[in-house]
């Protein structure tokens, strides 16, 4: 089992999130091979709550304060930094697609749930790690009060 990380504490809530989104991820990774109609609009609704009670500022929060506040003092143009944005708008996009319900509406769940671990293991192990180590102290301590716990509405 790998050894916990250590987030600083401006960025803990965050990963607070994150683990939401693993939770999320792990549920939709046990998902039948052929699950009901119910199961389906079950999970699609968990989704939806997940991403209207965090989901949606989270990626706001990392795109409008934190990776702004890391160009300060780091190249963005870097190829991780890019391929998290790029993510960031896939997944808007599964999201937006599960929300419609049209079309491969489970194949496109399934999509999500591995981009969502794929994603938040990314950030956790290599993004976040990289932008504590370029922001200084009393930087990372003025971030504090932008970054909000998420998920109190969701039923993980």
């Amino acid at each position: 089992m790998p050894k916990p990380i250590k987030r600083h504490d401006s960025l803990a809530p965050l990963s607070r999130h994150h683990h939401h989104v693993l939770v999320m991820s792990l549920k939709i990774s046990k998902l039948s091979a052929d699950p009901s109609a119910e199961e389906v609009q079950a999970l699609r609704e968990e989704l939806r709550v997940l991403w209207e009670t965090g989901g949606q500022a989270h990626f706001r929060e990392e795109e409008e304060i934190l990776l702004p506040t890391f160009a300060c003092y780091a190249s963005i143009h870097q190829p991780i930094i890019m391929e998290m944005l790029l993510e960031h708008v896939e997944i808007r996009s599964l999201v937006r697609l599960i929300e419609l319900g049209e079309g491969d509406v489970v194949g496109d769940i399934r999509k999500l749930g591995v981009s969502f671990e794929q994603h938040v293991r990314k950030e956790e192990r290599v993004i976040f790690p990289l932008i504590e180590a370029a922001l200084p102290e009393d930087v990372l301590q003025q971030l504090k009060p932008y970054f909000h716990e998420h998920s109190s509405g969701c039923r993980l």
